[in-house]
């Protein structure tokens, strides 16, 4: 049988998914980054990209040799910071090479 607005009907297994990044459990994930390069993205448009040292129950970051990056130009090295959890938009993971490249 044919739905004009989404074609022939599959069962929900068989349907593409439409985001291309799977949601992760945070604590886990941030646990999992501590010690390592990450970059943090905050609301207003700032990324931080430096070595997570820790995390609290609240989810704020404390990082270490950090750098600020605006609109896509380093801003600064900034040494060791505190991110409150409210003002972050994302955090991933770096690898070695993508923070040789900044």
């Amino acid at each position: 049988r044919l739905n004009f607005l989404s074609g022939p009907r599959r069962p929900c297994a068989q349907r593409a998914a439409p985001m291309a990044t799977v949601p992760v459990n945070p604590k886990p994930f941030l646990n999992d980054l501590t010690g390592k390069l990450i970059l943090v993205k905050l609301k207003w448009g700032m990324e931080y990209k430096g070595t997570l040292k820790s995390i609290d129950p609240y989810m704020n970051l404390q990082m270490l040799n950090t750098e600020e990056w605006v609109d896509g130009s380093f801003r600064g090295n900034l040494g060791e910071v505190f991110i409150r959890c409210n003002n972050v938009l994302y955090i991933r993971g770096m690898s070695d090479e993508e923070s040789d490249m900044d």
